[in-house]
């Protein structure tokens, strides 16, 4: 597996279409004119992931006042999805790369360092994709907790 070139500010957001927890598809051409982060998780109902995904929920009206929608993206089934949306009380999408094709184009899957081992995996990610579909803002390895405080000091939300 060739190691796939990570994304930079500037670069075209790589397009894609996943269904959500319901098993609708989602496109990110369906986000052109506003701005979207699109953040990248290992597992849905893992302590980590879930207080990123109730920090995004906690936070989205003030990130949606600003023009930015969120949309999550693991490699966990539509159906684990829809009980980590329903368990959590979540407000936007989820969606499901099973079999990590769109993890892979924006370099967050691959080889990672956990618990002092390398393993292969998903790669906690977030970017900002602007209104034209390129890249505003990418971050690799961002920490599950204060992730999203940092991002909104970033943004200036």
């Amino acid at each position: 597996m060739s190691e796939q070139k990570r994304l930079a500010v500037g670069d075209p957001a790589p397009d894609f279409t996943l269904p959500d927890s319901t098993g609708k598809p989602v496109s990110l051409s369906d986000y052109r004119g506003r701005s979207v982060v699109v953040y990248f998780y290992p597992a849905a109902g893992t302590p980590g992931c879930t207080k990123q995904a109730c920090d995004f929920r906690d936070n989205l009206a003030e990130l949606n006042d600003a023009g930015f929608d969120v949309v999550g993206i693991s490699p966990d089934s539509p159906a684990k999805l829809a009980k980590f949306v329903e368990a959590e009380g979540l407000n936007f999408p989820l969606l499901s790369d099973e079999d990590r094709s769109v993890m892979t184009k924006w370099a967050t899957f691959g080889e990672k360092q956990n618990y002092g081992r390398t393993v292969m995996g998903v790669i906690r990610s977030t970017f900002i994709v602007d209104g034209d579909g390129k890249i505003s803002k990418a971050g690799y390895n961002v920490k599950a907790t204060g992730h999203v405080a940092k991002l909104r000091r970033d943004l200036g939300v």
